[in-house]
């Protein structure tokens, strides 16, 4: 009589203890880091931007990044969202205002976001407060949107609970007619730009062993809500992995 396999006994299951990688990218040394914090994220991000465009990368969406929020009990929420802008001021995405990571930026505005380029062996990891981008470049970069996704913003209210999948394709069906083409899709009154302003950046390169590198940028001279103030300057520091 021949032996069959349980089909009813579960999956073998991955134990992540077991899982492991060395990293072998020549780390980051002080003498290599950029001047100022904004240089050496446009450096990394071109970097993994010329990576992510390689046929069969492992790197993909360079510009998503994790980015936590916490509300105003201190409860922290997590997700991936794409940066549309960075410069001097900080690191922009655009969101629902309406939507968790909107309303914790509201009650308690200061965030932390994680850049995980793990193909390349590094991370940046920022923190500081967050403040709302005028309506003015909200208009412009929501503009540049795909129409089908300019009318998203407007089928979604984020983070609500809804009942299905019908929801979204009856408001969309309705939407589309509403704003019929060629017209433009005006933008959402709750939809909009979050800047996070730096505080501290850091910027991780793995290493055997574990024993990476980690410099780290530090805004010093600001205030309470760690807004720019005058008098501030930037620090650099090694921070021990």
């Amino acid at each position: 009589m021949s032996q069959h396999p349980n089909r009813d006994a579960p999956p073998a299951v991955a134990d992540p203890a077991t899982q492991r990688r060395e990293y072998a990218t020549g780390g980051l040394s002080e003498s290599d880091l950029a001047p100022t914090w904004l240089s050496q994220f446009a450096r990394w991000f071109t970097e993994a931007s010329a990576a992510a465009a390689e046929p069969g990368s492992a790197l993909v969406e360079p510009n998503a990044m994790v980015f936590a929020t916490a509300d105003a009990r201190g409860r922290p929420s997590a997700r991936i969202v794409l940066l549309k802008a960075f410069d001097e001021r900080g690191f922009t995405l655009f969101t629902n205002h309406t939507s968790r990571k909107g309303r914790d930026a509201a009650a308690n505005p200061y965030g932390s976001l994680v850049f995980p380029w793990h193909a390349l062996g590094r991370q940046v990891v920022a923190a500081g407060a967050l403040e709302r981008v005028s309506g003015e470049e909200t208009a412009a970069y929501f503009h540049t949107r795909p129409r089908g996704s300019q009318l998203a913003a407007w089928v979604s209210h984020q983070s609500e609970t809804i009942s299905s999948r019908d929801v979204l394709e009856q408001r969309r069906a309705a939407l589309a007619g509403r704003w019929p083409e060629p017209g433009p899709v005006p933008v959402p009154p709750f939809w909009g730009g979050i800047r996070l302003v730096p505080d501290s950046v850091e910027f991780w390169a793995g290493r055997h062993d574990r024993l990476h590198d980690r410099l780290r940028f530090r805004r010093t001279g600001a205030d309470e809500a760690c807004r720019p103030a005058r008098g501030e300057r930037w620090v650099i520091e090694r921070l021990a992995p």
